[in-house]
């Protein structure tokens, strides 16, 4: 965690609180600490290291009281451009301006000295932040009652769980009122009542139009909190957008292992990679979705039995494939997802030239709303080790209602009650 103050130069602009600028991170890398010292001394300045770019070439704006998601796989950059941010790490090229003061949420273990207490540690970060011993007591009471960690408060940090850490890091970042707040991926570390607290106030922080960057692998946790994205890989921004298009060609990335350098600037081939992806062993050749009369349609009664219905063909023998269904709702947040691996199904060996039909039969318990659904071919749990075909948003459908039962929300739950006299 770390904070810094930094003054609005002539040329940014009134609206623009952070703008990075052709911005790249270079670090040597050396088979051996010897080799350093040999660089270091030799006549000829002979080369011993390699050269590894963490972050090459990047640039973009972030305006006064957006909420931008960067997301990636690890190793992608996402950690180091924060650093660059905060002022923790010194770009190799390009620069970054800041307008406004930042509190950071990094990763676990940054910004606490572990020697000092929890309330020698709070008056530690507001002075790195640059603020008074007055205005810490001032905001005191409520970090220590945001981190509702009992009397460790003041005991040494280094006796903390990770837990109770994330809780007072969280607490003092939240309620120094910065004015841009960035968090990477901390709140994972939290148990699940302090994650809602933490979503609630981050909420009520956009609310007064302040500027967030958060960090996260969380689909639902991005797409809730951002109106903007982007998507690193090996340094670069391969994407950037609405948070549910971005995931789509994150989520191809992932099925990939690995994106060729086509998609970086050309849009075509990226919005080719967040509809459809995989290496085609298998190709899923035609979906359908019908009803309880057997009839293909895009409309559904809430609770009515549906029947999603798959083609396989098989490009290359391929041995105990999974296949997997998701719906999503309209705004890209995921509502139900299930596969044959998850089923612990066999689903035996598809022959190379053979054509193969699989079908899912399913209550749709869904409430009044416009669904997408997409499917893949996959080995194992996930897409992630080998992806034969994944088509995102493969079909569009809406449920209307139903008229034996009246609810509100997604789900289609219906409950027993019971009322009796104490």
């Amino acid at each position: 965690m770390s904070g810094l103050l930094r003054n609005r130069t002539d040329n940014i602009k009134d609206h623009v609180a952070i703008k990075i600028s052709n911005l790249s991170k270079i670090y040597r890398l050396y088979n051996n600490p010897l080799d350093r010292l040999k660089e270091s001394i030799h006549p000829f300045k002979k080369k011993y290291h390699r050269e590894f770019y963490a972050l090459r070439d990047i640039s973009f704006e972030v305006n006064r009281g957006a909420t931008v998601g960067i997301i990636g796989k690890n190793g992608s950059g996402k950690s180091t451009l924060l650093k660059i941010i905060t002022g923790i790490l010194t770009p190799t090229e390009g620069n970054v301006k800041i307008d406004g003061k930042i509190s950071a949420l990094l990763e676990l273990g940054s910004g606490f000295n572990p020697e000092l207490t929890g309330i020698e540690n709070i008056y530690f970060n507001g002075t790195i932040m640059g603020y008074r011993k007055e205005e810490i007591d001032r905001k005191l009471e409520d970090i220590v009652s945001f981190a509702d960690i009992g009397d460790f408060i003041r005991q040494p940090v280094k006796t903390y769980s990770s837990g109770m850490y994330i809780r007072l890091a969280f607490a003092v970042a939240i309620n120094v009122d910065p004015e841009i707040l960035i968090i990477d991926e901390a709140l994972a570390v939290g148990d699940a009542a302090f994650q809602i607290k933490c979503i609630n106030r981050i909420r009520k922080f956009k609310e007064t139009g302040k500027t967030l960057i958060f960090v996260s692998h969380d689909p639902g946790a991005v797409k809730t909190l951002c109106n903007h994205a982007y998507l690193l890989d090996r340094g670069h921004i391969i994407d950037e957008g609405l948070p549910d298009k971005v995931f789509d060609c994150y989520n191809a990335l992932l099925g990939l292992k690995g994106i060729k350098n086509k998609y970086k600037n050309n849009s075509y081939e990226k919005e080719k990679l967040r509809k459809r992806a995989g290496n085609n062993k298998l190709t899923i050749e035609y979906i359908s979705m019908s009803n309880e009369k057997d009839i293909n349609t895009d409309t559904f009664v809430s609770g009515e039995k549906v029947k999603v219905k798959m083609q396989i063909h098989a490009n290359k023998d391929v041995e105990n494939p999974t296949f997997g269904i998701l719906i999503r709702d309209r705004l890209g947040n995921d509502i139900f997802g299930i596969n044959t691996f998850i089923m612990d199904v066999t689903t035996g060996v598809f022959k190379k030239d053979k054509t193969y039909e699989v079908i899912y039969v399913l209550p749709l318990n869904l409430g009044i709303n416009i669904y997408n659904l997409t499917v893949a071919a996959h080995t194992d749990e996930a897409h992630v080790n080998e992806c034969y075909d994944w088509i995102n948003q493969a079909v569009v459908f809406k449920v209307i209602p139903s008229p034996d039962f009246k609810f509100t929300g997604y789900c289609r739950i219906i409950p027993e009650l019971e009322i009796k006299e104490c």
